[in-house]
C-alpha cells in the first residue's frame, strides 16, 4: 500500500513546518506543501491519512535495548518489545550483546540477525561486545556488518566486565569502530556492596534507596574520566552510555556533533526519576547506572538542552515482576521503557502543568536531533532518521492535544508491567510506519503489527 499523509506538522532537521508526503514502495517519494496537489500517477493504488493537529517525525531511533531475546525470553523477546517499540514511535532499534549466549563473535551476530528477521516488526541492528578475550576478532570483523562495540566498564545483566589494562589499550588503539561504554568503576561499586550490606538493618523499601549509593556519582566519575582519557589518548571514537551524574557532565563538549570524537546518551528515565522515587517505586527504578539525585536530573536536562547529551536511549531492560519483587541486593537492574519514551520527552512541553508551551518550536526539533537525526549520523544508519525524499518511510505520527493513561491493558511488554502504571500523557502515538508499512496503528490494533522489519545498513 502506499499513502498519502496530508496537513502534518512535520518535524525535521531543527524546524516544524506544515506538509503533506507520499510514501511508495517503502520511500518517501515527495514532500510537498499542503495547498498543493502532488503528481502522482493515475494507476497508483494509495491511501490518504490526514494528519491535522499531527506531528510527523522521523521513525525513533533507539540505539540502546535489551530485548533479552535469545537465552532470557522469560523476561522479553523480539516478537513482544518489538511490537512496544513500534507503539511507541520507534523504528529502528540497536539491540546489546549481552544475551545468552553473549553476542561477541561473528557467528553469533549473525544467529542474532536471522532470529530478528522472524520475528521484529520493527528495524534491527546489533552491538558485538568486548571481552578481555575477544579484542582481536572485533577489531578484523567488518565494521558494515555491525553498529557498535558495547564495552561494559562496570558489570551489570550478564556480566561482561571488561578490565584487563592492556586489553583495554589494544581495544582503544585499534578499533575502527564506535566503542559505547557503560562507565561504572567496579572497585567502587563493590566496596559500597561489601559496606551497605555489612551495615544496613532497614525496610524493603528503604534498602532500593541505596542504589544510588552503592553505585554512586563517584564510580561514574572515575570510569567515565578512564573511557575519555583513553579515548584522548588514542583518538578513539567513544560514546558515553546512559550519563547519570552532573559531574560527568564536565567532561563533555557541546560542539556540533559531526566537530565530536567524543559523544554521550541519556535515557529518559535518568531525566524523568530522581532518588526520591525510590520510595514509592523501590526496585521498580532500580538500573544501572542508578538514578540520582534531582539535581544530578536538573543538570542532565540542562546539558541535553545544551548539546552536551547527543543521544537519547530508552536502555529499555525488562525483567518479571516476581524478580523485581526481591529484596533489594537480590533484584536485577533494569526498566521496562522503549513503549513510552516519546511521550516521556515530549510531555515536557505538552503537559497542562509543564507551562513551556512556547519551547514547542525549539524542544520538539531538539527532541527528533536527539533521538532520530544524531543516532542515524552516529551510528552511520543508511537512509534513515531524517524525513528526506528517497529516505526509507520510517515515520511516526504523533496526536498532541490528547490524553493517554498507562496502564496494564495498554502496555504491550512481555513482562507486563511499567513503572510509568497511572501515568498520564498529553500526546498519542498514532501511526508508526516501518519501510513504508503501517506497523502499528493505534486506531486498529488487531491490524498492527503485520509487516517485518529489516536488518539496518551500516557505514564503514
Amino acid at each position: 500500500m502506499d499513502y498519502l499523509i496530508r496537513n502534518a506538522t512535520i518535524v525535521n532537521e531543527g524546524s516544524l513546518r506544515e506538509a503533506s508526503i507520499y510514501i511508495s514502495d517503502g520511500k518517501i517519494v515527495k514532500i510537498f506543501s499542503p495547498d498543493k496537489q502532488p503528481q502522482i500517477p493515475a494507476s497508483a493504488s494509495y491511501e490518504t491519512i490526514d494528519a491535522t493537529e499531527c506531528l510527523l517525525l522521523p521513525g525513533i531511533i533507539d540505539t540502546h535495548v535489551h530485548f533479552r531475546d535469545p537465552g532470557m525470553t522469560e523476561k522479553a523477546d523480539f516478537a513482544t518489545e518489538s511490537r512496544a517499540a513500534a507503539a511507541g514511535g520507534v523504528t529502528s532499534v540497536i539491540d546489546m550483546p549481552n544475551t545468552i549466549p553473549q553476542t561477541t563473535t561473528l557467528p553469533l551476530l549473525e544467529q542474532k540477525e536471522k532470529m530478528a528477521a522472524e520475528k521484529s516488526v520493527v528495524n534491527y541492528g546489533f552491538m558485538l561486545g568486548a571481552t578481555n578475550d575477544n579484542i582481536d576478532e572485533l577489531i578484523s570483523i567488518d565494521t558494515q556488518r555491525y553498529a557498535a562495540i558495547k564495552l561494559f566498564l562496570g558489570s551489570s545483566t550478564g556480566n561482561m566486565l571488561v578490565n584487563d589494562a592492556t586489553r583495554l589499550d589494544h581495544l582503544f588503539q585499534h578499533s575502527r569502530k564506535l566503542i559505547v561504554a557503560h562507565c561504572e568503576e567496579e572497585s567502587i561499586v563493590q566496596a559500597n556492596m561489601k559496606l551497605y550490606k555489612a551495615e544496613f538493618a532497614g525496610t524493603d523499601k528503604e534498602r532500593a534507596a541505596l542504589h544510588p549509593k552503592i553505585r554512586n556519582t563517584e564510580a561514574c566519575y572515575v570510569s567515565t574520566y578512564k573511557a575519555i582519557e583513553r579515548a584522548l589518548k588514542y583518538g578513539t571514537r567513544l560514546h558515553i552510555a546512559h550519563v547519570s551524574s552532573a559531574t560527568e557532565l564536565n567532561m563533555l563538549s557541546n560542539k556540533l556533533l559531526v566537530e565530536k570524537r567524543i559523544t554521550a546518551e541519556v535515557t529518559p528515565n535518568h531525566l524523568w526519576y530522581d532518588d526520591r522515587d525510590y520510595t514509592e517505586l523501590g526496585n521498580l527504578i532500580k538500573c544501572n547506572p542508578s538514578i540520582k539525585s534531582n539535581n544530578d536530573r536538573l543538570a542532565l536536562w540542562a546539558a541535553l538542552y545544551d548539546g552536551l547529551l547527543d543521544t537519547i536511549g530508552s536502555d529499555h531492560a525488562p525483567h518479571t515482576w516476581d524478580s523485581k519483587q526481591k529484596n533489594y541486593f537480590d533484584a536485577p537492574s533494569g526498566i521496562p521503557s522503549i513503549q513510552h519514551t516519546l511521550q516521556m520527552m515530549l510531555e515536557a512541553c505538552y503537559s497542562p502543568i509543564s507551562d513551556h508551551a512556547e519551547l514547542i518550536d525549539t524542544w520538539v526539533p531538539l527532541i527528533v536531533e536527539k533521538m532520530c537525526h544524531n543516532p542515524a549520523v552516529l551510528f552511520g544508519i543508511k537512509k534513515r532518521g531524517f524525513i528526506r525524499k528517497g529516505y526509507y518511510a520510517d515515520l511516526t505520527l504523533v496526536r498532541t492535544g490528547v490524553e493517554q493513561t498507562i496502564n496494564k491493558d495498554n502496555i504491550l511488554y512481555k513482562c507486563g508491567w511499567s513503572p510509568l502504571e497511572g501515568q498520564t500523557f498529553h500526546t498519542r502515538i498514532e501511526k508508526t510506519f516501518v519501510n513504508g508499512n503501517v506497523a502499528f496503528d493505534a486506531a486498529a490494533m488487531e491490524h498492527s503489527f503485520k509487516h517485518k522489519g529489516s536488518l539496518l545498513e551500516f557505514s564503514a
